[in-house]
């Protein structure tokens, strides 16, 4: 069977990936929007509405805005915008969140792309918040270093520009961070985590640091013990590794490579530190897993069709 997909915002950072994912399958007709009649509402209502599934690479504002030009139910909208990911209407594209993510995703037409550090931070917190392990009371102090690719085309030119940056740079120092709604919804907090992300000089990779002290336990656990509670979480998904507990296998020398997972939709989990103090790392590629192949990956669950499908 082939599908017809239409991207809305084709020309930004995770419309033009997702539409180098799709072009190279042979179950998708992708719909085109001439270049200048992006803008026309007529003619973007029309293929929307012609699409089994409509990707929505949009700023909020605009991604509502298209939201409401659908008219046929039996379009699919997968938003990769914040604007409806906490809308009890949507569904969450995360299939590994929970056991029953992906008969929620199968069964609607709303889906809500998630954020790149939000990923991150769910799928390292939401095992040991299902376990009783950690209460959800719980206020966790994290950071994040990213790729500037994430901060879409204006952030990308600074970075490759003649007058290149080349520090990281620290931001949302007001700690209200764009993605904290979806962090809490999704991994079973309660309380705002204390999130500061950072970005980095290099296009894409990102690694998100959770900093955890065993007196937030419920009971004693050592790292081993944390490592086996994520790994057993996610034992049969084909997209996360949770690493052993391993410093020298984990690490170059004691250095951590933010952009392993880059070019993949894979998320790598790990467990450092020791009895007394222990980090919580989720590396993924930010235009992958974080953003481009998670939109994919949703959809290949909606459709039913082999969900790695197109995917590495």
């Amino acid at each position: 069977m082939t599908y017809k997909v239409f991207v809305d915002g084709q020309e930004g950072t995770t419309g033009l990936q997702i539409n180098e994912y799709l072009a190279k399958r042979a179950d998708i007709t992708l719909l085109k929007i001439d270049a200048d009649k992006r803008k026309d509402i007529a003619e973007r209502k029309r293929l929307i509405n012609e699409s089994d599934v409509t990707f929505l690479c949009l700023p909020d504002d605009a991604a509502k805005e298209s939201v409401a030009l659908v008219d046929n139910a039996n379009t699919c909208v997968i938003d990769a915008s914040t604007a409806h990911r906490v809308n009890p209407d949507w569904v969450f594209g995360l299939p590994e969140l929970a056991k029953d993510q992906r008969e929620k995703i199968r069964g609607s037409k709303r889906i809500a792309n998630p954020g790149c550090h939000a990923s991150a931070f769910i799928l390292a917190l939401k095992p040991l918040v299902a376990a009783g392990l950690l209460p959800a009371d719980t206020q966790i102090a994290a950071n994040s270093i990213t790729g500037f690719s994430g901060g879409g085309k204006k952030m990308i030119e600074q970075y490759q520009s003649p007058q290149r940056i080349d520090a990281p740079r620290p931001y949302a120092l007001n700690l209200a961070h764009k993605h904290l709604p979806e962090m809490c919804a999704y991994s079973g907090l309660t309380a705002a985590p204390i999130f500061q992300p950072i970005v980095g000089p290099f296009y894409k990779g990102l690694a998100v640091t959770a900093y955890i002290h065993p007196n937030q336990f419920t009971r004693p656990a050592t790292p081993a013990e944390v490592q086996k509670i994520i790994a057993d979480y996610y034992a049969d998904e084909p997209f996360i590794r949770v690493l052993p507990v391993d410093l020298e296998s984990n690490t170059d020398g004691g250095f951590f490579d933010v952009e392993a997972c880059n070019d993949t939709n894979r998320v790598d989990l790990f467990v450092f530190g020791n009895d007394e103090r222990m980090l919580l790392v989720a590396r993924l590629d930010n235009l992958g897993k974080g953003a481009s192949g998670a939109a994919v990956q949703a959809m290949n669950v909606h459709l039913g069709v082999e969900e790695s499908l197109g995917l590495v």
